[in-house]
């Protein structure tokens, strides 16, 4: 059984590389067939310029300064999208005053969002909002649809036996709200890391990921833009794992108390 999974993990990463090999050696076919770096740059001078990146300390300054903003917009849209569906869960006139509000933040582009909020915010904690705007209506859309689908005879049960609402959030809640939970996070995770690094390539914030890639763009520097495009999917994608794996363990301990 033991070896069986074991076959099953290596056989699923196997394919997930075979997978990444292939799109790379059609990255390289068609930069070579071009013959344009500026066009299309291949994977090798990409990953050059890569490796010099990585040993400027000015990089890993970008790095922390983009992520610090977006990190927090993320944040602060999960706290409040949460309270807020909790009370639009349980006072009806939170939910129709919400409900507006929320459908516009979802129907307005990120852009006008942006060149709006440019007049009111400055440049270096645009990001910041802007994560913040494009997180909150996904958070609370789906903990309010969590909360509305938690099974009604768990909770008729509960009052039966007098379980106090701390026990019910702990055991009953929080079991039944964590796969919203998780959707909403994996959704919003990249949103905000979209939004935000848009956010600060209109802005242009000194220091910031955003300045770097406008630029590549402003100089041509084809290289430079996938470079740093890898740089973004990168740290999205291991802050979503490691923001993910830690929710489900805090979930999980608190269950267990």
């Amino acid at each position: 059984m033991k070896d069986s999974i074991t076959n099953d993990r290596i056989k699923k990463y196997g394919m997930r590389i075979f997978a990444a090999v292939f799109w790379i050696g059609i990255w390289q076919i068609a930069s070579k067939w071009l013959g344009q770096e500026i066009l299309l740059a291949s994977p090798v001078s990409v990953m050059q310029k890569l490796g010099n990146l990585v040993m400027i300390v000015d990089f890993w300054k970008s790095i922390w300064f983009s992520f610090a903003r977006i990190v927090l917009g993320f944040l602060l849209a999960l706290i409040l999208g949460a309270g807020a569906a909790v009370l639009s869960s349980c006072l009806k006139v939170v939910r129709i005053l919400l409900a507006p509000l929320i459908t516009v933040i979802k129907s307005t582009p990120v852009a006008s969002f942006i060149i709006l909020c440019l007049i009111w915010i400055p440049s270096r904690n645009l990001s910041v909002f802007i994560s913040f705007l494009m997180v909150l209506p996904v958070v609370y859309t789906n903990l309010l649809e969590g909360i509305g689908q938690t099974d009604r005879k768990l909770l008729e049960m509960a009052d039966v036996f007098g379980v106090g609402p701390a026990k019910k959030i702990c055991y009953i809640y929080l079991s039944q709200i964590l796969p919203y939970l998780l959707t909403a996070c994996r959704l919003a995770l990249g949103l905000c890391w979209k939004a935000g690094v848009a956010a600060e390539v209109i802005g242009v914030p000194s220091g910031s990921i955003g300045e770097k890639l406008y630029h590549a763009k402003i100089y041509l520097n084809t290289p430079d833009l996938f470079a740093w495009t890898i740089v973004i999917i990168v740290i999205s994608f291991l802050f979503e794992k490691c923001f993910l794996a830690g929710l489900t363990w805090l979930v999980k301990c608190v269950e267990r108390r």
